[in-house]
């Protein structure tokens, strides 16, 4: 099977609705992680200058609030996921900064947004159990990434007059792309 064909990619619908909260946890639950699990890393094997650090249920089509989180952002090797089901944000903090995020979903592209540097969730693990997870920096933009993406956003929909959009070239460099550019790219992506 070739799972790198089932991240779905804007312009699809589905990624401006709403998932469903998952209720009770069942083994099609758990089918949906592991498939998720294998998608994301069969799509970064067949892209050499990046990495899969998180996943949304609704990128693989399912409109269920289950997000993936990767164990290890710094190590390339491990592959292993944490799953969050139905996460919510609790609390955001501090000064918003911009960042570059990346996006299966917006494949090719990066924009800088404007994020909370800190934030609390609260979530369900694989088995059901709460779990809250106090993240800064990476961690806390990456939530807030799978957070929209549960609500029916992507970053587009949180660039600003200041967010600036990229094209990723062949040779894995960033390129700025001019204000008429990136909102002729975005307007087609989010049409």
């Amino acid at each position: 099977m070739n799972d790198r064909h089932q991240i779905i990619t804007l312009p699809h619908p589905s990624l401006h609705k709403k998932s469903a909260k998952v209720f009770p946890i069942t083994k099609d639950t758990q089918q949906t992680i592991v498939n998720m699990t294998t998608i994301g890393l069969d799509w970064e094997d067949h892209h050499a200058h990046e990495v899969t650090v998180g996943l949304a249920a609704v990128q693989i089509n399912k409109l269920e609030k289950i997000i993936i989180i990767r164990n290890d952002f710094d190590n390339k090797s491990d592959r292993t996921f944490r799953a969050l089901i139905n996460p919510v944000l609790l609390k955001a903090d501090g000064k918003k900064v911009y960042e570059l995020e990346g996006c299966l979903s917006v494949a090719g592209f990066y924009g800088r947004v404007k994020r909370y540097p800190n934030i609390r969730i609260k979530a369900l693990d694989e088995q059901g159990s709460v779990v809250k997870i106090s993240a800064t920096g990476f961690l806390a933009r990456l939530l807030q990434h799978e957070l929209d993406h549960i609500n029916g956003k992507t970053y587009l929909d949180r660039l600003d007059d200041n967010g600036e959009l990229y094209r990723m070239m062949p040779n894995g460099k960033l390129n700025l792309l001019t204000d008429v550019e990136a909102e002729s790219i975005s307007s087609e992506l989010r049409r």
